[in-house]
């Protein structure tokens, strides 16, 4: 076996091993190639006529689009994750094929393909996709066929991705092309086997082929697919790379500041491309980059070792882990609630403090009531149905989740918070409100990747509960984050459609005419496993996935009291309430009869949930 090309760096390796027209897959492992994708487009810009494929299109991704280096994207996503989730103007087109032609699936349907290719076989099986929009125009690789084993019933066959190149970027690998990763994998080594000439690596380092033995059970992609390697100091950021010190190497976390600046050039003036010319051509190479982001931000983003001791620390090297800690402290100290009162339920003193020793904390939001509504209805399907097991959607919807979580935690009653990327049963770092920041994984109780997850623990799992958010939901429950009524772009699914075509769901949605819609623009997600939506007013149930959805709680606007009080025919006025609310909120026409008072929001309920989001994101 012939030994990888050493490449001496990013650009000089896409150069030697990249072909124009070539189908290139990014891979998501969950951290990206990125210092290889801006080298891609260093090197072909507009000419390379390429066909990407990659879980997600966000972030350092948007160069895709802003160097016209690829003619098509094969993925599950397009916009932004962060801060939040939201429609990135690049892509406002991207149903007219701009700024490429895009071809949409869900995330778990996508990974099920590269299983196929990585496997060899001729079509992978899913249980996704059937019912919605993301099943059409795919005459050439989706095919819905008679089962063989139910007669009248129909299965879904995906023909296999298999691209030519698959890019990676990994910890550490020796001489011999051997890559070692450490988890949550995310779509893991399957893009690395399903890859028709092989592997392109980036890497922190490479080692000897003796240390990496001594590392084999890390060991991911082996060096028999791996076409060549470079060195890659922070060849994964703006995202994060965990390495558990793997060959000495330190991880890094998500440079939220840098990502927060992607977005807002992106959606200023000039679109996207003064982040570009400075962050992706200007510097000309991937060590000028990593010179440009400076000493300071370099070590500010160092996952600190967990082993470390108290009297080692120096401000001057303090990472953003350990200043993000200390900052959440001070504001916990300085809020307008105690520390007691802004602590995680479940850590709470035996002895709180005395009342008239806590300041009481500011109203709740629109944003928080949502939240704390879709926490309480979470909980309560919880309970009432024994589900073991949260997958959320990011957004609100994954706040929801993680404080539902806290609340039965409260109670007693443990249930397992799942990312779809790979981590399993784990408590949020209190004050990180991304979903997937790796501060999360470190608090895990497994790491896994995307199949285990979304297939093995949501699919395969009768007990999970799904939780997602919509830009556009009707009254059969089906869910559109993909297409605006305008016709511009949205997001697209990520794994929302794998979640609600397998499990039970409730939808966490703010209130407004555009969002509850008679019927939606694109049938993104199926509806029939949805059980309850929860708006900012009030939560709709229905009765089985034949039903209508009622109006079965409701909170006004100023939820300081009950809705009810002083009414005369207190049931009367509160239906009357409840009704003109979903009148004017919403496009439905759900009922509002037999309206029960939903419970104003507590303290305790606002002070966990600003535990978790203590800057205000979610506010």
């Amino acid at each position: 076996m012939s030994r990888p090309l050493i490449a001496a760096d990013v650009d000089a390796l896409v150069r030697a091993l990249v072909r124009p027209g070539d189908h290139v897959h990014l891979a998501g492992t969950p951290s990206r190639p990125n210092a290889l994708t801006y080298a891609l487009c260093r090197v072909f810009g507009a000419d390379g006529h390429l066909t990407v494929s990659t879980t997600a299109v966000h972030s350092s991704a948007h160069a895709l689009a802003l160097s016209g280096v690829a003619d098509k994207v094969i993925a599950g996503f397009a916009g932004d994750t962060y801060p939040s989730p939201r429609p990135n103007p690049l892509y406002a087109d991207l149903d007219k094929g701009e700024p490429f032609v895009f071809e949409a699936w869900s995330l778990l349907s996508y990974v099920q393909r590269l299983i196929a290719g990585a496997q060899g076989s001729p079509y992978a099986v899913t249980g996704s996709l059937a019912g919605t929009d993301l099943a059409e125009g795919k005459p050439d690789v989706l095919h819905r066929v008679p089962d063989p084993a139910r007669p009248g019933e129909e299965i879904t066959l995906l023909s296999p991705l298999r691209p030519d190149v698959t890019l990676v970027h990994g910890v550490a690998a020796d001489e011999d092309g051997n890559i070692a990763l450490v988890p949550p994998l995310g779509e893991g080594a399957w893009a690395a086997y399903a890859a028709g000439r092989g592997v392109i690596a980036s890497v922190e380092t490479i080692v000897s082929r003796e240390e990496l033995r001594e590392l084999n059970d890390r060991v991911v992609i082996p060096g028999q697919r791996v076409l060549g390697l470079t060195e890659a100091r922070l060849g994964a950021h703006p995202q994060a790379l965990r390495t558990d010190r793997l060959a000495g190497v330190d991880g890094y976390l998500d440079d939220y500041a840098f990502l927060e600046e992607i977005v807002a050039s992106c959606h200023g003036e000039h679109r996207g491309r003064d982040w570009y010319d400075t962050w992706v051509t200007g510097p000309g190479s991937h060590e000028e980059y990593v010179r440009r982001l400076g000493a300071h931000r370099r070590t500010a983003l160092r996952i600190p070792s967990a082993t470390a001791a108290d009297d080692d620390y120096d401000a001057e090297t303090e990472t953003w882990a350990e200043s993000h800690r200390s900052e959440k402290e001070a504001v916990t100290r300085a809020g307008s609630a105690s520390a007691a009162a802004t602590a995680p339920l479940a850590a709470r003193p035996a002895e709180p403090a005395s009342p008239a020793d806590v300041p009481l904390p500011a109203p709740a939001t629109r944003l928080e009531r949502l939240i704390v509504l879709g926490a309480r209805a979470v909980a309560e399907q919880v309970r009432a149905h024994g589900y073991d097991t949260l997958l959320a959607g990011i957004g609100t919807s994954h706040m929801a989740a993680w404080l539902a979580a806290e609340l039965l935690r409260a109670g007693g009653q443990d249930v397992k918070v799942v990312a779809e990327l790979g981590m399993y049963g784990f408590s949020p770092e209190g004050g990180d409100t991304f979903l997937f920041s790796l501060l999360h994984a470190a608090r895990s109780e497994m790491l896994a990747g995307i199949p285990e997850i979304l297939g093995g623990m949501v699919a395969a799992n009768p007990r999970a509960l799904g939780v997602l958010a919509a830009a556009e939901i009707d009254e059969s429950g089906t869910i559109n984050t993909s297409r605006g009524a305008d016709g511009r772009w949205l997001t697209g699914s990520g794994g929302a459609n794998d979640i609600a075509s397998s499990t039970d769901c409730v939808v966490i949605a703010p209130s407004s005419r555009r969002r509850y819609v008679p019927e939606v623009t694109y049938r993104t997600s199926p509806g029939h496993r949805v059980r309850e939506v929860v708006s900012d007013f009030g939560r709709f149930v229905r009765d089985g996935a034949a039903s209508p959805f009622r109006l079965a709680t409701y909170l006004p606007a100023d939820d300081a009291a009950d809705p009810a009080a002083g009414a005369a025919d207190g049931p009367r006025e509160l239906s009357r309430q409840a009704a003109e609310a979903v009148a004017s909120r919403t496009s439905w026409g759900a009922d509002a009869s037999h309206v029960a008072a939903e419970k104003p929001v507590t303290e305790e309920e606002l002070a966990a949930l600003r535990a978790l989001d203590p800057q205000g994101r979610f506010r």
